[in-house]
């Protein structure tokens, strides 16, 4: 089996320092206040969709200073009320075909699968930036914390919490989290800086110890950093400081719910000592899926226990 990273037993201990800056509990705080000033706005527009004993919507609400945000919703016929499981997709990607939710909706679960802002779906991301940055989302507004990409995209995800407790044929106190790679790193930072999840199943998750990722791999998304501080070198102090109030490696101790996580020993991606940074700091309950031959995917393995962890906690 090849090595990418630390062995398996320096994994399971690997706590690097933290990197949250003095004002970083502020920051959040004050974040989340503004963003509770502004109303949901929520748009549920039907859809026809071939299949019989559910409920199809697409659903717009506003986000983060003016971004509308757009998803899928779909819920079990009936009056409820129906837990809810909410579904952060990929870096680049969006919120992906109707039918890969179902067989969420099968098991009794109300879903809502979001679009990050800016990236493939349909969501807006209105800035503005005051500076340049690299190609992707990584390195937007990255001079500063208040600018940061990775800021409004957090409370937008945090929003769709707003969304889905809106609805009245869910029930608000049973809402479980997951998501792959970004949707992972999402599903963390979401379970950390609300209090409503009573469960999170983030996958192979992205959005962790920034600096750890770019010592161990050379691979995109987060080579988009790199690529950045190959231009701009006597940037590299700035760059992480922003980085340190969106990175899972500082917000993972705010987690209190119980947290299922998965991690591919083989993967460049997301390495899997970025990934341990996250779970080792995690103070509540929680377990890690390991798959020793597998790279950035999602395994089919995991499936069934995600859906037995929702059974238990959500």
């Amino acid at each position: 089996m090849p090595k990418i990273d630390l062995s398996l037993e320096e994994l399971r201990v690997y706590r690097p320092p933290l990197t949250s800056q003095p004002d970083f509990d502020a920051y959040w705080e004050r974040t989340l206040a503004e963003s509770a000033q502004t109303p949901l706005d929520a748009q549920i527009t039907p859809i026809d969709y071939p299949v019989r004993g559910h409920r199809f919507y697409q659903v717009f609400y506003a986000g983060w200073r003016g971004a509308r945000i757009c998803g899928w919703y779909v819920s079990p016929a009936g009056d409820g009320p129906f837990p809810a499981i909410v579904v952060y997709h990929g870096y680049g990607g969006n919120k992906g075909a109707i039918y890969n939710l179902l067989p969420w909706v099968a098991a009794g679960y109300a879903v809502f699968a979001v679009d990050t802002r800016g990236q493939t779906g349909d969501s807006s991301n209105p800035g503005p930036r005051s500076g340049g940055y690299y190609r992707g989302y990584m390195t937007q507004g990255i001079l500063d914390p208040e600018e940061y990409y990775y800021r409004g995209a957090f409370v937008d995800c945090v929003r769709a919490l707003d969304f889905v407790c809106s609805r009245p044929e869910v029930d608000a106190g049973r809402i479980g989290l997951t998501g792959i790679s970004q949707g992972g790193g999402l599903t963390l930072a979401v379970a950390a800086l609300d209090r409503r999840p009573k469960a999170a199943m983030p996958r192979v998750p992205f959005l962790c110890h920034y600096r750890r990722a770019l010592e161990v791999s050379d691979k995109h998304p987060y080579w988009e950093i790199a690529e950045y501080l190959n231009f701009f070198p006597e940037r590299e102090e700035q760059v992480f400081r922003t980085l340190s109030y969106c990175d899972n490696l500082n917000l993972a101790g705010w987690i209190a719910c119980p947290t299922l996580m998965t991690v591919g020993l083989q993967d460049l991606i997301c390495p899997p000592s970025t990934v341990y940074a996250a779970f080792n700091n995690i103070p509540a309950k929680k377990e890690m899926l390991v798959y020793p031959y597998m790279g950035h995917a999602d395994a089919v393995a995991q499936w069934e226990s995600m859906l037995r962890w929702a059974q238990e906690h959500v």
